[in-house]
C-alpha cells in the first residue's frame, strides 16, 4: 500500500492588506493630533487682588524691579533702561545671589513694556518672579 503524503504548503501573509490597515491608522492619528502651536504664558497678578496673599517675612529685602513706565524702570532705587536691564540684572544677581527678586509694575505701565521686562527677567536667567500686588479695598 502506498500513502500519499500531502505537501505543505508556506503561511503566506497578505501585505496589502496590512498597509491598507496602516495606512487608515495614520490617518486617524493624523486627523485626531492637535496641531496648536505653543503660545507664551504670563503669570501676571494686576494691582488689586482678591486673592493676594501676604509673602512672609523673610531676613532679607528682595531687589525691587519697579516699573512704571518706558522710561522709568529702577532696579532697587538705581535708574535702569530696557535695553541695559538685563545686564543690570545679572551683575546685581552675580553681586548677590541669595536675594531674591520681586516685581512692581505700576497699574497704568504700558503691557508691552511689563512684557519686555519679563522678557529680560526669562533671558537673564530668573524664572519665577514674585509680583507685587495690593489687597483689593472693600467699600
Amino acid at each position: 500500500m502506498q500513502f500519499y503524503t500531502r505537501k505543505r504548503r508556506n503561511p503566506v501573509i497578505n501585505v496589502v492588506s496590512l498597509i491598507d490597515i496602516l495606512a487608515i491608522l495614520l490617518i486617524f492619528f493624523i486627523v485626531t493630533t492637535n496641531f496648536r502651536k505653543p503660545q507664551p504664558r504670563l503669570l501676571i497678578n494686576l494691582p488689586d487682588s482678591k486673592a493676594a496673599d501676604t509673602a512672609p517675612a523673610e531676613s532679607t529685602q528682595p531687589l525691587v524691579l519697579r516699573v512704571k513706565s518706558s522710561d522709568a524702570i529702577t532696579l532697587d532705587e538705581q535708574p535702569t533702561t530696557l535695553e541695559t536691564l538685563e545686564e543690570t540684572i545679572r551683575t546685581a544677581r552675580e553681586a548677590q545671589p541669595s536675594r531674591p527678586l520681586a516685581l512692581q509694575a505700576d497699574r497704568e505701565a504700558p503691557f508691552g513694556v511689563v512684557v519686555k521686562v519679563l522678557d529680560a527677567l526669562k533671558s537673564a536667567g530668573i524664572k519665577d518672579v514674585p509680583a507685587f500686588t495690593q489687597p483689593e479695598k472693600t467699600p
